[in-house]
């Protein structure tokens, strides 16, 4: 510039993402990542509602109990998910943990009080859906140590 006159700057807008991800599914997928830190900062920061149905039909409760993740499990109960909570098929997380043989898990939610005579859709309640070969669940519903 050699007239040493001021340029006009001109202010340039931030890119644009292409691509905006809704809180829910990206909360669906540090759920099924099993990221314990990001979940917590997103259930304090109140981002998302924890009995949200996401696409998939399921609550994050329900996607945690399929990963098979008890910890995860714990952390969205104490942030308040409902162990009582159905999925679009009137699943609740305790038929879950009983379909994908998740005894841990299983005995977690009976001690948070889930009931064993929900039934789905289907009219199948959580024992219903015990594979017998899957001896530690089954042992869980047939004593009665709930």
């Amino acid at each position: 510039n050699p007239t040493n006159t001021p340029v006009p700057v001109i202010p340039v807008a931030p890119a644009k993402r292409a691509v905006h991800f809704p809180n829910d599914i990206i909360f669906q997928d540090i759920v099924r990542r099993g990221d314990m830190e990001q979940i917590g900062r997103f259930m304090r920061a109140r981002k998302v509602r924890v009995d949200t149905l996401f696409h998939s039909g399921m609550a994050a409760l329900h996607e945690a109990v399929l990963t098979g993740n008890l910890e995860v499990v714990k952390l969205l109960v104490k942030y308040g998910a409902d162990v009582h909570q159905r999925d679009e098929d009137g699943w609740t997380p305790l038929h879950m943990a009983c379909s994908d043989g998740y005894p841990e898990i299983a005995r977690y939610l009976l001690a948070m009080g889930a009931s064993t005579e929900a039934e789905n859709e289907s009219g199948e309640k959580p024992a219903d859906l015990i594979d017998p070969d899957c001896t530690e669940l089954a042992k869980l519903f047939e004593t009665g140590c709930m």
